[in-house]
């Protein structure tokens, strides 16, 4: 797990348990993309990055922005997050304020990586199958990387599957050495 991931998922649970609590992980959503897109532009970024924009000219900015859409927990989420220093981590936040939402709602999201472009068939099969072995309804995206030789690479959550040929060739030369 990336250190960012381990930063923002205190942050992201705090957030998912609030939402739960007040039955709005739908509008917790809509303010956290907002405030995602907020702070991924490029302009904001440099606000971010400039040791001379105190946080409290940026909690004000952000709040003029959203105004309009943001909640005032959503405002007060921003506060903590200013305080803490951890602003830059909210891409991360969202991502697994997202994952947990699908995972309460009874889905999940599976990422396959595979050799080659699967077809619907393929794609359909696997979704049966995991969705199977979770016991929740997958939303699927796929993607190529040829260097995998065969086979692919599903992951969902924190788990993965490597049942991909450059996988196995590498678990063997590991055995042999």
């Amino acid at each position: 797990m990336s250190e960012k991931s381990t930063l923002a998922r205190p942050y992201a649970q705090a957030v998912f348990e609030l939402s739960q609590q007040t039955a709005a992980a739908g509008q917790w959503s809509q303010s956290l993309a907002l405030l995602n897109r907020i702070v991924a532009d490029e302009q904001m970024s440099a606000l971010l990055n400039n040791p001379k924009v105190t946080r409290q000219q940026i909690l004000d900015i952000i709040t003029e922005i959203g105004s309009e859409h943001l909640a005032p927990q959503a405002i007060n989420f921003v506060k903590v997050l200013l305080a803490a220093g951890r602003l830059q981590y909210l891409p991360e936040i969202v991502s697994l304020f997202e994952s947990m939402r699908a995972g309460a709602e009874g889905k999940a999201d599976v990422e396959i990586i595979a050799a080659y472009a699967l077809d619907a068939a393929q794609r359909d099969a696997i979704a049966r199958r995991i969705s199977q072995r979770l016991g929740k309804e997958v939303s699927i995206t796929t993607s190529v990387d040829k260097s995998l030789i065969g086979g692919a690479i599903i992951r969902t959550g924190d788990s993965v599957i490597d049942a991909s040929l450059s996988g196995q060739l590498q678990k063997l030369g590991l055995r042999l050495a």
